[in-house]
């Protein structure tokens, strides 16, 4: 396996990838992804790739946001969305995926990253929930325990507050949980 930046051919894989791996939230997040890849540029974000055997079949993001602290707003990333394709998950990509592209982000002084996930999975990664550590979830439909952050190296005391999602994640409609009954 191979992990590398995604490229421009890649799109159309990345977005197929999305689509099967979530299922009925599919089109959300392939369609969150294209629109989060336009603000990915050097130094303000990532989009790393698994590929195996010329597939790729595994896909990760890390996109910039802003974290409303005291003293000012913080530069910091959002991993959303990762995905594996079905047939090629419980191997280590999503794993791999995630290290790769935090330790890329340590390279560049980023001081925290945030996400909406599975602590049971997320906990490997040195992510712990958000509120525990006094940040404060944009939305009150994202549940506590699925509010996580990781501090990197670069993160300093004074670096708490609210989390400001980039504005593509509201125009998605890609935050916290909807009550489908409402």
């Amino acid at each position: 396996m191979t992990l590398r930046e995604e490229r421009a051919g890649d799109r159309e894989a990345v977005r197929g990838l999305h689509l099967e791996a979530f299922g009925d939230h599919g089109s959300v997040v392939a369609n969150l992804t294209d629109a989060l890849r336009d603000i990915v540029v050097p130094g303000r974000g990532l989009s790393l790739v698994a590929e195996q055997a010329g597939q790729v079949v595994g896909h990760v993001m890390f996109t910039r946001s802003l974290l409303d602290a005291p003293r000012r707003l913080v530069d910091v990333q959002v991993l959303s969305p990762l995905a594996v394709l079905p047939g090629h998950q419980r191997q280590g990509i999503g794993s791999a995926l995630v290290r790769g592209g935090l330790e890329l982000l340590v390279q560049r002084a980023v001081p925290l990253v945030f996400l909406e996930g599975d602590p049971a999975y997320y906990t490997r990664f040195g992510f712990v929930s958000g509120g525990e550590l006094e940040f404060r979830k944009p939305s009150l439909r994202i549940p506590d325990a699925a509010f996580q952050v990781l501090r990197l190296p670069a993160h300093e005391a004074w670096m708490t507050g609210t989390l400001v999602y980039s504005e593509l994640f509201w125009q998605h409609d890609a935050v916290g949980l909807r009550d489908t009954n409402a």
